[in-house]
């Protein structure tokens, strides 16, 4: 599960840019170059919001970020943006980044809410695939990926939080969703301890 490194919220211009995704990209990437390698599968999910679509993340006051921009005003977090929309080119770009462009066997899921799992086809798909466990990485640890994670663990997948692949904006936040998840909901391990735990089930 690779969630939500998209253009929008690592491009530097990007009005919800989020730096330290740029530490965890190597990690990810080691990660997944490793999974293919063995053969399992590839999640990528998006962040998307759609000017002709209504929800929750597109009124204020709680996800203004998604609304177009007002010229000559402030953008970023808590304003309106035209953040991840669907038809916008640029920094606000939806796409997932080049450097993770994924492979056609690759599954992409569209999700218009912090929880990836919500109105969209991930489950079935995981279902279908015969997947009972989960290894997530990503951003933000408190907003997306964190829901999604939650989502996870209540329709019964066994889930592996890579520590050093997985980031948000605050670090003492992200310390306490380690926390959180490591009590209740998800096994935490280095990535290095998952790509060796993997190969020992293999050999």
């Amino acid at each position: 599960m690779v969630i939500d490194m998209q253009r929008s919220f690592m491009d530097p211009e990007a009005s919800l840019n989020v730096p330290t995704s740029w530490e965890i990209l190597p990690v990810i990437l080691k990660l997944v170059n490793f999974c293919r390698e063995v053969k399992i599968p590839i999640v990528f999910t998006q962040f998307v919001a759609d000017p002709g679509k209504v929800n929750h993340l597109v009124i204020d006051p709680f996800g203004p970020e998604c609304l177009p921009p007002i010229p000559g005003k402030p953008t970023g977090w808590g304003y309106p943006s035209g953040n991840s929309n669907l038809d916008i080119k640029g920094p606000e770009n939806p796409d997932i980044i080049e450097e993770l462009s994924p492979h056609p066997e690759d599954i992409i899921i569209h999700g218009y809410t912090y929880d990836k799992f919500y109105q969209t086809n991930l489950d079935m798909t995981l279902r279908g695939l015969g997947i009972n466990y989960l290894i997530f990485t990503g951003m933000m640890a408190d907003i997306c990926l964190g829901d999604t994670l939650k989502s996870a663990f209540n329709r019964n997948y066994r889930i592996t939080a890579v520590r050093d692949a997985i980031t948000t904006i605050w670090e003492d936040v992200l310390a306490i969703m380690f926390d959180i998840w490591e009590r209740k909901y998800a096994r935490i391990a280095e990535s290095d301890a998952v790509i060796a735990e993997i190969q020992a089930q293999q050999s």
